[in-house]
């Protein structure tokens, strides 16, 4: 069982950036596709971003490509999501998951297609 703990969330003005790490408890993790989910008061848990094994892959959901990078530190056992050019709409819970089959990221947009989650971190942007 991979253990997986968000961290760096917090509270921002709009424009400004913010970066999120998730890190695993095991070395397997290097081996997993690890998306990064997020989900507002309300609403259903939404797909953000995801990252492949080796990080050369990378897809995103079109209302954050180009502001938010997804990177990964095998030797670390971490996934790095930075986050630029935030919006208000951006404030959610931002949950990163492990896909332990490694498929391509954009194969693994529903939270169905993970297996480990971590708790989440909570990221706030004002207008």
């Amino acid at each position: 069982q991979v253990q997986l703990v968000e961290s760096g969330g917090g509270s921002v003005q709009a424009g400004n950036s913010l970066s999120l790490s998730c890190a695993a408890s095991d070395r397997t993790f290097s081996d997993y596709t690890v998306g990064w989910f997020r989900q507002a008061p309300g609403k259903e848990r939404e797909f953000v971003g995801a990252i492949d094994w080796s990080g050369d892959s990378t897809y995103y959901a079109r209302d954050v490509e180009g502001r938010f990078t997804i990177s990964r530190d095998n030797a670390k056992n971490t996934v790095t999501l930075q986050m630029s050019s935030l919006k208000p709409e951006d404030t959610a819970v931002y949950y990163c998951a492990a896909d332990r089959t490694g498929a391509p990221p954009h194969y693994r947009l529903m939270p169905q297609g993970y297996d480990y989650w971590g708790r989440g971190t909570q990221v706030t942007v004002s207008s």
